[in-house]
């Protein structure tokens, strides 16, 4: 049989899997996290008919001579370039911008995806449209376990910021200094117990001949006392009220202002998890009711030294092989790793254009390949009509 047949038919099958694999990129263009992939061909094994011959003292060198037996896919390569941005607004769904990977669980499985479309199931888990759960370090009383094996990251519902106790507090603003011996100006601040229990500190500035008494009550019995001279009180000027030290080094004393007021302390009443986000490091931070932000977690992510040799294992998710090297686990922004930000999904890079053109070429490549067993059948029907 003629060698340009099976040639033919290599060719047909080559630019079958290109217009499978273009087919497949197209049919995922708005898949989250999709990257497209690209076939190379590369020639078969060609047959010597004749090998090259060496130059001698009468007789110039000869080169030798090949015919080629066809095509093969070489490969189909994965394009891991960055896809566009699609705001969604929502907390969960998270983008990584630059390399990296997020690491998912899966039925006893590790595997990678560039796809953030997460939710929190039953349990408080963040996990993704299949069930996969979302791995990272927890955080402890704040703290991130960063280090530590990671595991599924969890939204604690019902999780509380623990209340604090008011230690210091501060005074500033004006004493009138024309005001009248005996004027009694009080003024109020919410402190908080170490349980988190709130209750009023008062205090109350009596004017004297050579300046001010300041009495203070923290509404739990305690008390404490301190006096002010007329004018800038001294620095280091204080008052101890029930633990809470006060300080009265910003009082002024001009004539006509009454704008003193208690307008620094710390302390804090407990407050329960309302809403969270997630920094360009990964750290998932939640915002409470009392004011107050805290780590919940960090998202993990995984790096490779070749992406391009990763398996894909359907959902968008990908597990390692044996020329993917092994996963380097890091947090966001750092070891090369991307940034992360919430809200946001990476969509499919796929190029239509691209797409459409390789649509074409692999049709025309098709059709000259099937031209090719055509006229090599004519040639044959030439030879059996040698006999008639």
């Amino acid at each position: 049989m003629l060698r340009s047949l099976y040639s033919g038919i290599s060719g047909l099958r080559s630019h079958q899997t290109m217009l499978d694999v273009t087919g497949n990129n197209i049919a995922n263009v708005n898949t989250t996290g999709f990257k497209a992939s690209a076939t190379q061909f590369q020639d078969t094994l060609s047959q010597l008919t004749r090998g090259g011959g060496a130059p001698q003292e009468a007789l110039g060198g000869t080169n030798p001579a090949q015919v080629g037996l066809g095509v093969q896919v070489a490969g189909v390569i994965t394009n891991f370039s960055q896809g566009s941005t699609q705001a969604t607004g929502r907390s969960t769904d998270m983008m990584i911008s630059g390399d990296g990977f997020f690491i998912t669980q899966l039925g006893g499985e590790t595997l990678y995806t560039r796809a953030g479309a997460f939710s929190a199931d039953a349990e408080g888990r963040l996990v993704t449209p299949d069930g996969a759960r979302v791995q990272g370090w927890p955080a402890v009383n704040g703290v991130v376990q960063q280090g530590a094996t990671v595991t599924d990251l969890q939204m604690p519902r019902g999780a509380v910021s623990p209340g604090q106790a008011t230690t210091t507090a501060r005074v500033t603003g004006n004493l009138p200094s024309d005001a009248a011996v005996g004027t009694a100006i009080a003024q109020p601040r919410v402190v908080y117990g170490a349980d988190g229990a709130a209750r009023d500190l008062t205090l109350t500035f009596t004017r004297t001949a050579g300046g001010w008494n300041v009495a203070g009550d923290d509404g739990n019995g305690a008390t404490g006392a301190a006096t002010l001279p007329a004018g800038q009180a001294p620095a280091g000027s204080a008052v101890v009220v029930g633990g809470i030290t006060v300080d009265l080094s910003g009082v002024t004393g001009f004539a006509d202002l009454r704008t003193v007021s208690i307008t620094e302390g710390n302390g804090r009443a407990a407050g329960a998890l309302e809403s969270f986000n997630v920094g360009p490091d990964g750290t998932l931070i939640g915002a409470f009711s009392n004011g107050t932000q805290q780590p919940l977690g960090r998202v993990a992510l995984a790096a490779f030294v070749n992406p391009a040799g990763l398996e894909k294992a359907g959902g968008a998710a990908y597990r390692t092989s044996a020329n993917s090297g092994q996963a380097v686990i890091g947090p966001a922004n750092e070891n090369g790793l991307g940034s992360l930000s919430s809200g946001a999904l990476e969509m499919s890079n796929v190029d239509l254009s691209q797409e459409f053109t390789n649509l074409i070429v692999a049709q025309r490549g098709f059709q000259a390949n099937a031209r090719i067993i055509t006229t090599s059948d004519e040639v044959l029907q030439e030879l059996t009509n040698l006999k008639r």
